[in-house]
């Protein structure tokens, strides 16, 4: 008897090559002996329905996507979680009885980073978040749900802060403020939802807001991104990098697309093992 075809998921962004996604999914499938593969789709931006389009056609049964795509890909879903919705961004497509499914699995991952395997409480916390992209679309409803005890988004142009204080006003007060703007306030969590790691760019992040008991958290990985290496300058008390979101929200898509949801300590555990020479990323 011939061998069942593996089901075939990827990534897809731009750039995608340093993507570990691949490595975790490989793990997850070892884990949950799931016949399946992972690839990677890197897509410029005028190829992206495209390239989708050709994934699916080619028996494709899901993606993950990343920078630049999470906002854009909407456009190309039939129908949304309730999630998904919410954040306006899409993270995971399934492609199930002839249509597309779009979901957003970074907030859920965000949160089981941080209070499960962290140990950072959401919950009347002062939080603010750098960048107003897809990264933080994705991130407001569920840290909202955690009721804290305000978030105020922060970006270097104002007014896509504002759009994105507008989108979740009915959530949740959002503050927004430029950059520029961010004066000295007790915030005990700062994200850095930006994708300068990416570019190894250092923005004008606003150190006022960094004191000594601020936890500051960068979506992106690596060994040492560039937000992280400057939270420690300005004198945080603890920076993390984005491995276990990275690892969380995976399970998320797996458990979405294979009905069964891994255990992750031992793959975050493998991964951090590995990451001395990852350069920063998203996804």
């Amino acid at each position: 008897m011939a061998a069942e075809t593996a089901a075939r998921y990827g990534v897809i962004g731009y750039p995608v090559s340093h993507s570990r996604s691949p490595f975790i999914h490989r793990l997850f499938a070892l884990q949950t002996r799931q016949n399946m593969s992972y690839e990677l789709l890197e897509a410029h931006p005028e190829r992206l329905e495209a390239a989708i389009a050709e994934f699916r056609e080619s028996g494709g049964k899901g993606l993950n996507v990343t920078v630049p795509h999470k906002t854009a890909v909407t456009t190309l879903v039939d129908r949304f979680s309730g999630r998904a919705t919410i954040a306006g961004a899409v993270n995971t497509l399934s492609f199930q009885d002839g249509e597309v499914f779009g979901d957003n699995t970074d907030g859920a991952g965000l949160l089981r980073d941080l209070r499960g395997n962290l140990k950072v409480e959401v919950c009347d916390q002062a939080i603010l978040i750098l960048g107003a992209g897809g990264a933080t679309r994705g991130i407001l409803g569920p840290l909202l749900e955690g009721k804290p005890r305000s978030i105020t988004v922060a970006n270097r142009t104002l007014s896509r802060a504002n759009a994105l204080a507008e989108r979740f006003s009915s959530r949740g007060k959002v503050d927004a403020r430029a950059f520029s703007d961010v004066g000295a306030q007790d915030y005990d969590l700062v994200i850095n939802a930006t994708s300068a790691g990416l570019r190894g760019e250092t923005p004008p992040w606003p150190a006022a807001a960094i004191r000594q008991d601020t936890v500051c958290y960068d979506l992106s990985y690596g060994i040492a991104t560039p937000f992280t290496r400057w939270a420690q300058e300005q004198g945080a008390k603890r920076c993390v990098a984005g491995w276990g979101m990275l690892v969380e929200q995976a399970a998320e898509s797996f458990c979405l697309w294979r009905n069964v949801r891994p255990d992750t300590a031992p793959v975050l555990r493998q991964i951090s093992s590995t990451s001395a020479a990852t350069p920063p990323n998203a996804s």
